[in-house]
């Protein structure tokens, strides 16, 4: 099995539900290698089509793969070589050759899958790749929720707040799905 996450920061909405492209932050980059690595993930994928946003992550990304990070702490440096970048998510369907997309949202959508049903699929094999999409700013854009096989259920705790750090979601949803726990 082969899963890899992607943050996208285009297409994403806005507060005001406007298609937008957010900002990547050293953060993102950083945070979600580090669990993305903990969960045995393929790839780490961060999409924006902004070439001086590229250019940020490629320097972030060096500093600590090749850079003078690389040497003085090689955890660091074992999580972001998970990095890669893309300008969209059809380019990263075309590495992996058309994988099976689940979008994840903090709204709930009809039909939504609950992570549990796409535990067994990973358990069960029924899936071999997978490519987990999760949205900066306000949430991926309605066209990305349409062209993904099925939207996850929102990420939830006891109460109805549900506005978790991208960073959160991400390492929530990773443990949901490969963590070595038994319900």
């Amino acid at each position: 099995m082969k899963l890899s996450v992607a943050l996208i920061h285009y297409p994403v909405l806005n507060r005001n539900g406007d298609i937008i492209a957010s900002a990547v932050t050293n953060l993102d980059i950083h945070d979600i290698a580090r669990a993305c690595r903990t969960y045995g993930v393929h790839r780490y994928y961060i999409v924006t089509p902004n070439r001086q946003q590229q250019d940020l992550v490629r320097e972030l990304t060096a500093h600590w793969t090749s850079g003078p990070g690389a040497r003085t702490n090689p955890d660091r440096k074992e999580a972001l070589e998970l990095v890669r970048l893309a300008g969209s998510l059809e380019e990263i369907k075309a590495e992996l050759c058309s994988p099976a997309l689940y979008a994840t949202t903090a709204s709930y959508t009809d039909n939504c899958l609950e992570w549990a049903e796409l535990r067994k699929k990973i358990e069960m094999e029924e899936e071999n790749n997978i490519l987990l999409l999760f949205g900066t700013a306000s949430g991926l854009a309605k066209s990305v929720l349409m062209e993904s096989n099925s939207t996850l259920c929102p990420i939830s705790g006891p109460t109805p707040y549900r506005h978790l750090s991208v960073r959160s979601a991400v390492a929530v949803g990773l443990d949901r799905l490969l963590g070595n726990w038994r319900t």
